[in-house]
């Protein structure tokens, strides 16, 4: 059996194709035949390139929503600075 070297571990061509799947299970198919078909490896990567930008960019989204939210309300209102306390926290 062959071996792929990824960093410092070595991981067999089975345990790549278990990961593989496991990431097809965890991204949203493009299309809905994707699960009665087999699909190559490399789809189901791009696939889920694709999808980790599009959560990027709706991450970025929200925060810019949330920016807008924030700036509109009273800055000396508690409720703001409560939201702002708890976003930095997340953020650390």
């Amino acid at each position: 059996m062959s071996k792929r070297i990824t960093g410092a571990t070595r991981i067999t061509d089975d345990e790549l194709k278990e990961l593989v799947l496991k990431l097809q299970a965890l991204v949203p198919a493009e299309s809905s035949s994707r699960s009665t078909t087999r699909v190559s490896s490399s789809k189901i990567l791009k696939e889920t390139c694709n999808y980790i930008k599009k959560l990027h960019k709706e991450v970025d989204d929200l925060s810019t929503r949330l920016t807008y939210l924030l700036d509109s309300m009273d800055s000396n209102s508690v409720d703001v600075e409560t939201l702002r306390s708890l976003l930095q926290q997340s953020y650390i």
